[in-house]
Order: C-alpha cells, then sequence, then structure tokens
C-alpha cells in the first residue's frame, strides 16, 4: 500500500481523481488539500461520493508517497515553493507547469505519455501529467512520427466538453451558452500546441510539420473527438499502416485501434484511447477519442502513479463504460 496526497481538491480532475483512488486497491487516501474548505467534508462538494468516503478537506499535506498536483495551470510551481514536500514523496502534476520546463528546484519532471515514455516513467521521481488535447492529438500521431512519415502540415478539428473549461464559472462554460451550441475557441494558437511539437519530435530535434489546431467547445459534459488529417506520400501501403499501429500500441492497456467509425460514447468514463484510421483522396485521416477528465487527466495520473510505484499499469482502472 501507498499513501496518496491531492492538492487542489475541489475542481473537476481531483474529484475524478478520488473516485479511482478510493477503489485502488494498493492506495490509502493520505489528504485533500483544499484552500477554500477545510474542514468539509470531501462529499459535499464530490457529491456523488456521499456514503463512499468520510475524508474531509484538510490544509496538510501529511506524509504521503505521491502527491497529484490538480492545481490551475501556474499554480504547481508557487505550490512547490510555498510548501516542504518530502525528497522522498514522487510528485505527479496535472497541470502544464512542468511540461515544457521539466527542471523546477532539485527535481525533473518526465513527460507521462505512458504510451511513448513507459520506461522513463518506471524510473521517474516526478511526472508532468499530459494535456488532454494533446494526449489525444498525440495517440493519433506519435506512431507517423516514429515512421518517420510527417512530412506534410498537419489539420485538427477537436471538439472538448464543458469539463475541459475547470470547475470556475465562465460565460462559455455557462449551460445556457453550452447546450444546443457549438463554437471554435483559440483557433490556431491552443496552449498544447506546444507540448504536442515537443513531443512528436521524439527527443531528436525531428522537423514538425505546422500543425494547424481548431479546438471546438462541444455541448456535452466530457470527452474529446479528435479529427486529424494530413497528406500521405508514405512509402506503406494502407494495410502495413494499420498494422503498424497496431503494433505500436501492442503493450498499451488502453489504446486500441478500431476496424469501425469510433464515437464519443465508446470511452466515457474510461481511461481508453480509441483510433480509427482511414485514407481518402491522397490522405491518412485519424480519428482519436479519449475521456478528457480519465485518460486526458486523473486516469492518465494514476497509470503513471501505477507505472512509477512497479504496479500493473491498469490497477484501479478498469472503470465500467457508458455506452449509453
Amino acid at each position: 500500500m501507498i499513501k496518496a496526497s491531492v492538492a487542489g481538491g475541489t475542481g473537476y480532475t481531483a474529484g475524478e481523481l478520488l473516485r479511482i483512488l478510493i477503489y485502488h486497491p494498493q492506495v490509502e487516501i493520505e489528504s485533500v488539500l483544499s484552500t477554500t474548505s477545510v474542514g468539509v467534508p470531501v462529499s459535499s462538494v464530490h457529491r456523488d461520493l456521499i456514503g463512499e468516503t468520510d475524508l474531509v478537506f484538510s490544509d496538510s499535506i501529511g506524509n504521503p508517497d505521491v502527491l497529484f498536483l490538480c492545481l490551475g495551470h501556474g499554480i504547481s510551481e508557487k505550490f512547490l515553493k510555498t510548501n516542504a514536500i518530502p525528497n522522498s514523496c514522487k510528485i505527479i502534476d496535472l497541470g502544464n507547469d512542468f511540461r515544457l520546463k521539466p527542471k523546477f528546484q532539485d527535481r525533473t519532471f518526465v513527460y507521462g505519455l505512458c504510451e511513448q515514455n513507459r520506461q522513463a516513467i518506471q524510473q521517474a521521481n516526478n511526472v508532468a501529467n499530459p494535456g488532454c488535447f494533446a494526449t489525444s492529438i498525440l495517440l493519433a500521431l506519435l506512431p507517423l512520427a516514429n515512421m518517420r512519415e510527417l512530412k506534410n502540415e498537419i489539420h485538427i478539428h477537436a471538439i472538448t466538453g464543458s469539463t475541459g473549461a475547470g470547475k470556475r464559472t465562465s460565460e462559455t462554460a455557462h449551460f445556457s451558452y453550452r447546450d444546443s451550441n457549438l463554437s471554435v475557441y483559440k483557433a490556431f494558437n491552443h496552449q498544447h500546441l506546444d507540448e504536442i511539437k515537443q513531443t512528436l519530435s521524439l527527443g531528436r530535434n525531428l522537423n514538425v510539420p505546422e500543425i494547424q489546431l481548431v479546438p471546438m467547445r462541444g455541448d456535452f459534459t466530457r470527452g474529446i473527438f479528435a479529427s486529424v488529417y494530413t497528406k500521405w506520400d508514405g512509402s506503406m501501403s494502407e494495410q502495413e499502416v494499420l498494422s503498424y499501429y497496431k503494433n505500436y500500441y501492442k503493450n498499451s492497456p488502453f489504446v486500441f485501434v478500431s476496424k469501425e467509425d469510433i464515437s464519443l460514447k465508446e470511452v466515457v468514463n474510461t481511461n481508453k484511447g480509441l483510433l480509427h484510421i482511414s485514407f481518402h483522396n491522397g490522405y491518412i485521416h485519424i480519428t482519436s477519442i479519449i475521456d478528457n477528465l480519465v485518460k486526458g487527466a486523473s486516469g492518465q495520473a494514476v497509470q503513471n502513479m501505477n507505472l512509477m510505484f512497479g504496479f500493473a499499469e491498469n490497477e484501479g482502472l478498469l472503470l465500467k463504460g457508458s455506452a449509453f
């Protein structure tokens, strides 16, 4: 058994993380930190946990083996500067503070995309969890980068649920705005682009083509559906590409290539990433779907934790999907 603490415990990602950790057979929750709700029962904020935990929010980290940072972007660094974290405590940051700048004080963060960095994560003491858009897009493109077939401009349309905006209210996250509505935001300038480009270079200074990303807000709560396409002038046949993708992810317990078209409900409430690959008029088209709160955040964080502590990679993550 290991002890886990969660900082930023009232948000969406923390709630999802707690739902997973409460039933993880190898984890005891040491503390759930909040600056605004100290002494308040966790189940009074995350109402679906009524009857499942008697945890209360705290302002003390305690003595955990692993600390999850579920803080707003830019706040993790401040938290580590102002709190004494034992050197023996491993850290998994779900924010963006250390994805592009992995060195902080005496800690170095490994980029936590398990399907790419599994061996490095197993040896890591600190992990920077990938962003949700980055996860869905990288799962679609990493095999092409690995086979050196990312040669042409990449076009991506990706739609996310309202939980991707976080728990803090805003006009575009409000029900009356989202319901029966679609809208574009941060077109061609999303904050995950640098993370995606850096990862696709595979640490070898590979030349990554221009990526044109158009993110969209969807009228649903959770999930990301990414439609990715680029010109295909590779030497492999279509069947060889499909075989390559399946082989690339053969050791992943969560990423699968589907023969049939995929739809978002097939991954909601799971840690799965599903891909579908097709070819049209000289283009390769990849659709990629994940649950932004699970594989795009908290589930992937637990997957990283499992690797860091030598547990089975899918421990605590065999979640029931919602088909309807």
